[in-house]
């Protein structure tokens, strides 16, 4: 089963006493490109969170964002640095003695300056906490995976129709070759009995151009293996699992032949049907600009 690179999902859940949100969402990307935003206090998981994603998605630029309810706080104890503050007010005391300035010292004038306050932020059992956000993260790319497989589904879908009509193409570009070399004998034909006009016609000549006409404008090469092409990507998308970018080299093989094809031979039908070919073909590849 195949899985597109967009998609979206959330889970919440209280853990440890803190409530924990994971979101994951994706956009289309040429290789794996996940980064993770979380609260600094907790950065020391974010390394295993990473791993946990590349564990599920192959392709994709990847952003996971974590939040707790009371994160920035959780844990943190905050009190006086009375030796600091003790040292300030007995240097204010001199000043205001020494100098006769105003002794207008107050709890908010005392708050600004620095160090007067010691922040100590308890030990935190980081496998504990580490563990609680890989869970979440869990359920959040199960939401995240369903959104893209249900994507990926419809996807396939489309890609399976578009390889049944160049299949049908092909069939019409082999049918037509034997039509544009009977054609080409017929104007030949017609060409030398007009040069020559009562002379009889030379008819080996006619064979042998027509020969050569048929090797110059034969596509059954490459007609064979396109088939064999469509026959690899039927493979691919039953195999299922991370195959954009094959299916990107396989379209590139695709476009060579349907390309060769059109370059052979001068016949506006034939080209016509090249045209119809090449823009399936730029239809699949826009679909697997979305594929992981």
């Amino acid at each position: 089963m195949i899985k597109s690179m967009t998609g979206y999902g959330r889970a919440v859940e209280t853990r440890g006493g803190r409530e924990i949100t994971v979101e994951v969402r994706a956009v289309n990307n040429r290789y794996l490109d996940c980064s993770v935003k979380l609260p600094r206090i907790f950065a020391f998981a974010e390394d295993a969170l990473k791993q946990r994603v590349k564990e599920s998605v192959a392709r994709g630029k990847v952003d996971v964002f974590v939040t707790l309810a009371g994160a920035s706080s959780s844990g943190v104890q905050i009190s006086l640095n009375r030796p600091v503050l003790e040292g300030y007010l007995t240097a204010m005391k001199a000043m205001a003695e020494e100098y006769g300035v105003t002794d207008d010292v107050s709890v908010s004038s005392l708050a600004r300056l620095p160090d007067i306050f010691l922040v100590e932020k308890a030990d935190t059992d980081e496998a504990q906490v580490t563990g609680d956000l890989l869970a979440v993260l869990d359920r959040a790319l199960e939401a995240f995976n369903a959104m893209r497989t249900a994507e990926g589904q419809a996807m396939e879908q489309d890609l399976r129709g578009r390889m049944a009509a160049i299949g049908r193409l092909v069939e019409k570009v082999e049918a037509r070759s034997p039509v544009t070399l009977a054609e080409y004998r017929a104007r030949l034909t017609a060409k030398l009995q007009e040069v020559l006009e009562n002379q009889n016609l030379d008819e080996s000549r006619i064979l042998t151009e027509a020969a050569i006409y048929a090797d110059r404008i034969a596509v059954d090469e490459e007609t064979v293996r396109l088939r064999s092409h469509l026959s690899q990507m039927e493979a691919m998308l039953s195999a299922g699992g991370a195959i954009g970018r094959k299916l990107d080299f396989l379209l590139q093989e695709m476009n060579r032949e349907a390309n060769t094809i059109g370059s052979k031979g001068n016949d506006v039908e034939q080209a016509r049907t090249v045209v119809e070919i090449k823009a399936e073909l730029e239809k699949i590849r826009e679909q697997t600009q979305n594929i992981e």
